[in-house]
C-alpha cells in the first residue's frame, strides 16, 4: 500500500482548522484567536470517523500521522475545554 498525499494533506487541513477553532491559530479573517469549542469538536468527531472508517486502510506514515493529531487535539481540546469551566477571578 502506498501513502497518499491526499490523506496527508486532509488530516493536516483538519488538524490546522481544530487548532484555529481551539485558540491555537489566528482566525484569517479577523487575525485574532478565538475559541469554538463546538466547531473544535465537529472537527474532532470528523477524524474519530476517519480513524474508524479507514481501519485497516491506512499505510503505517498515514496511521502515525492521524494518531499523532487525534492525540494533540484530544488533549487540547481538553485543556481549553476545562479553562473555559473555571470561574473567572
Amino acid at each position: 500500500m502506498e501513502n497518499d498525499q491526499r490523506f496527508a494533506d486532509f488530516v493536516i487541513l483538519q488538524a490546522q482548522n481544530a487548532g484555529m477553532f481551539l485558540g491555537q491559530v489566528p482566525n484569517p479573517i479577523s487575525g485574532k484567536l478565538e475559541v469554538n469549542l463546538k466547531a473544535a469538536r465537529s472537527v474532532l468527531d470528523s477524524l474519530e470517523m476517519l480513524e474508524n472508517k479507514t481501519a485497516g486502510n491506512r499505510t503505517p506514515e498515514e496511521d502515525k500521522l492521524l494518531q499523532t493529531a487525534l492525540l494533540n487535539l484530544r488533549s487540547l481540546h481538553a485543556k481549553v475545554e476545562e479553562r473555559r469551566d473555571l470561574p473567572e477571578s
